[in-house]
């Protein structure tokens, strides 16, 4: 015999559908999310991890060789770049920044669920953190003139601190480049998501920022540029 459907669960797939006709994202009801084969925690103080973010992930594991280097995660969010690449590469040490305390408080909770020694940091961009040898992020991008674009349930719901940048989506990426002149080692690499519209933008602010380096645009599965490359790309 199947077990009857107690009131308390009625209760609760009323309430999760009334929430889905709200808008609300599956996610925040579940609570998690899935990303590069492991379950994450979200909340409505982080960004939901999109698959884009794993081509990123891919990208900087193919890039990257595996030795000790020191690598910081912009932006963090639920940690689930800085995670992944912790869990592939254990000889790197990483670190993963943002503005937002609550992100990291669920940042450094999956980093413990997932037994990923990652160090977690309050910072604007890379002002908390020393040298290091390869920059990743999927910084906010999106700019105020794209919100009419965009999916109600992101409009709604998910953090605007995470979605939008000033300057037509390029503010970060201008923070980026300028700090990371200081911060970059002289072999160091960058890796960025970015918007489908922005490859040309975002490559001209790196070619500025590091004429010595080589500036490369990677597309995602769809054939849109997704990804910016800075320094020995393959």
């Amino acid at each position: 015999m199947k077990a009857a459907i107690s009131p308390e669960e009625i209760a609760q797939v009323e309430q999760d559908t009334e929430a889905l006709l709200k808008d609300v994202p599956p996610q925040y009801l579940l609570g998690f999310e899935e990303f590069y084969g492991r379950q994450f925690q979200v909340t409505p103080a982080t960004l939901i991890p999109r698959p884009e973010t794993e081509e990123l992930v891919e990208l900087v594991l193919a890039q990257v060789s595996d030795e000790q280097l020191r690598v910081v995660d912009i932006g963090t969010g639920t940690g689930v770049i800085a995670i992944s690449l912790k869990l592939a590469r254990p000889n790197w040490q990483v670190t993963a920044v943002d503005l937002s305390t609550e992100a990291l408080a669920v940042a450094e909770e999956n980093a413990r669920q997932l037994a990923a020694d990652v160090r977690f940091l309050a910072s604007d961009v890379l002002g908390a953190v020393n040298e290091v040898d390869v920059i990743v992020s999927n910084p906010p991008y999106i700019a105020a003139d794209e919100w009419r674009e965009m999916d109600a349930s992101v409009r709604k719901f998910e953090p605007k601190m995470a979605l939008f940048a000033e300057d037509n989506g390029l503010a970060i990426y201008r923070q980026i480049a300028q700090e990371a002149q200081q911060k970059l080692s002289v072999n160091g690499q960058i890796f960025l998501e970015i918007g489908y519209q922005q490859g040309a933008a975002v490559k001209a602010l790196f070619e500025a920022a590091f004429p010595d380096k080589k500036v490369q645009l990677h597309q995602d599965l769809s054939g849109h540029d997704r990804m910016i490359q800075v320094g020995n790309c393959g």
